[in-house]
């Protein structure tokens, strides 16, 4: 198992180099501490932070597409107005930084700046709503802290491959959708396993805490999947490091973070035809309080405006960071609103 570790971390440098960057650079973002709790306990983020689930089900089951958000408008509310009177006025993201081509630092720039696909996006919400750019403070998350960081105001908004789900709505509230996803396994080319099939039988597979990549690998297993899912780590990279080292067999994730991670990594690939459900991004914000949905509206506005952009917008981030690995688009998902 070493020696099969060692072997494939040779000639690789993508992920392993970005690692160390993150690490070396950390002291750049405001990383979160853990809001309650260890993230070592493998609880879906939403539930963690939901405190009782009990009544949580039933909701659920009323939610038929969560992907409908509030309609957009482009004027300010008490939210915006608050962020506008802060001492330092800028906007506070939670976002990743380790997320090759959604949201990292490149190792090999010595700026050690954060970019892809969700900073640009973070970026161009700024601007709207602060007239700058550059207003908006990152703060680095795990993944099962998402939904913490905006319960508890360490952060306005999470723009960071945040998938929306009934389960999530119940605790957060999501902008219309920005990019469609789906969840696939990826494996070393080498590999027998073939998809989300019996080849994952007696394979250990690793999945992020408090995402829908483990909540999809736990449904499976209730279906008869007979694979070891018990690997599950604070952020999705770690998974592909497991995986680089032989700790793990297969990796599922959503399909486009599996195919950046395939860019950066070229003994392994996306398994399967196509991905096993369709999931979409969207923007998470606080729930709404005294009528103050201006943030989810005013977002909603920008993601309208972003769309229509062809020079500056949603096509123009996603053929400079994803078209080398997702191939030519279809363009962003058409918005869906609820009132």
């Amino acid at each position: 198992m070493r020696t099969r570790g060692l072997a494939r971390m040779r000639g690789w440098g993508g992920a392993a180099a970005m690692a160390v960057a993150c690490a070396l650079t950390g002291s750049l973002v405001l990383v979160l501490p853990e809001a309650g709790g260890s993230a070592g306990s493998g609880k879906d983020e939403s539930r963690a932070a939901h405190g009782s689930s009990a009544a949580a089900p039933a909701r659920a089951e009323e939610c038929k597409t969560p992907e409908e958000s509030l309609s957009p408008d482009d004027k300010d509310g008490p939210t915006i107005e608050a962020i506008r009177k802060r001492d330092v006025k800028k906007l506070i993201v939670g976002v990743d930084q380790n997320s090759y081509r959604w949201g990292y630092r490149d190792p090999n720039k010595k700026s050690g700046t954060l970019e892809g696909f969700d900073i640009d996006l973070a970026h161009k919400i700024a601007e709207e709503i602060l007239g700058d750019r550059d207003a908006v403070l990152f703060r680095a998350i795990p993944t099962n802290q998402r939904v913490k960081a905006i319960q508890s105001g360490q952060v306005d908004m999470v723009v960071r491959t945040m998938t929306i789900t009934c389960e999530r709505e119940e605790d957060v509230t999501f902008s219309t959708a920005y990019f469609k996803t789906g969840q696939q396994v990826l494996a070393p080319k080498s590999s027998d396993i073939t998809g989300f099939d019996d080849s994952l039988d007696g394979k250990k597979v690793c999945s992020a805490k408090g995402s829908t990549a483990l909540t999809q690998l736990e449904e499976l297993k209730k279906k008869g999947l007979d694979a070891d899912i018990g690997t599950t780590v604070p952020n999705q990279l770690d998974c592909l490091v497991r995986l680089q080292l032989g700790e793990v067999d297969a990796v599922v994730t959503d399909s486009a973070l599996a195919a950046s991670q395939a860019a950066q990594d070229p003994t392994v690939e996306l398994k399967g035809d196509a991905p096993l459900n369709t999931e979409y991004y969207g923007v998470a914000m606080k729930k709404p309080e005294n009528g103050g949905d201006d943030l989810v509206r005013r977002v909603n506005q920008v993601l309208e405006d972003y769309r229509d952009d062809d020079k500056n917008g949603w096509q123009k981030s996603y053929d400079k960071w994803l078209k080398a690995g997702l191939g030519e688009s279809a363009g962003p998902p058409a918005p869906k609103y609820s009132d």
